[in-house]
């Protein structure tokens, strides 16, 4: 069975590391200019990534820009297991970069599938799986499932410092029908200095919809939105070769 393109390398750009600095705020939608945010802000913001880890997890789409065309990832995230699970396509591009996904904080597992579902199936094949390591840097689409499996949290971030790490509200919107406010943010982990480097489309009960990152030599950010289709609980690993 021929191996995906990304089984190995992913797509050969400067990557977004969670744990790092993202280069560039990604513009998002909604009128107003970017002002500080109130304390009620302040604490959904807070308090969005517990949200998911509450929910245990959510469905997502993870949009992934590239110079060859987007992949587009359909699937589910456990944020208490953070674990990953769906299919991949891609769009203004071939088909060789198509099938099921598996990844973790430290490994990805594929298996390439001519004529991928939409969605990827409950109960997953047995074979024809490879793994290989996560590429902290390097792969977009690496960085990309990084960035989604981050956006669950334990305990929330701590409201106050938050502003004082440059957060701001950025706008008002609509996603999926649901009004919700654009919020900019350090990245996920909170580290200082990367104030507006992420954006977050935040609902009126900390519930998050979308998340907007900008990658390292890509003039289009991630995107990954949520609830996109019903959540499937993630099924146990299946086996795996090593990449060859």
């Amino acid at each position: 069975m021929p191996k995906a393109r990304w089984i190995v390398a992913g797509s050969c750009v400067a990557a977004l590391a969670v744990a790092g600095v993202v280069v560039a705020a990604a513009s998002g939608s909604g009128g107003g200019g970017q002002r500080a945010l109130s304390s009620e802000e302040a604490n959904r913001l807070a308090i969005t990534r517990f949200r998911n880890y509450e929910a245990g997890g959510r469905a997502v789409t993870i949009s992934v820009p590239g110079p060859a065309g987007n992949l587009i990832v359909t699937g589910s995230v456990d944020y208490r297991a953070k674990l990953g699970y769906g299919v991949v396509h891609g769009t203004g591009r071939d088909t060789s970069s198509d099938g099921l996904i598996e990844w973790t904080a430290t490994s990805v597992r594929v298996d390439p599938v001519t004529d991928a579902p939409a969605t990827a199936p409950a109960i997953p094949p047995t074979t024809g799986w490879y793994s290989r390591p996560l590429q902290q840097t390097g792969s977009s689409l690496d960085s990309s499932l990084l960035i989604a499996l981050s956006l669950g949290s334990d305990r929330p971030d701590n409201a106050q410092l938050l502003p004082q790490n440059g957060a701001g509200w950025a706008g008002h919107d609509q996603v999926a029908g649901r009004q919700v406010d654009i919020m900019t943010g350090p990245a996920a982990n909170g580290s200082a200095g990367t104030a507006g480097t992420v954006r977050y489309w935040i609902g009126s009960d900390g519930t998050m919809y979308r998340v907007q990152a900008a990658l390292a030599s890509e003039t289009q950010p991630a995107v990954i939105d949520f609830d996109t289709q019903k959540y499937t609980p993630m099924p146990s690993a299946p086996a795996t070769a090593p990449s060859r």
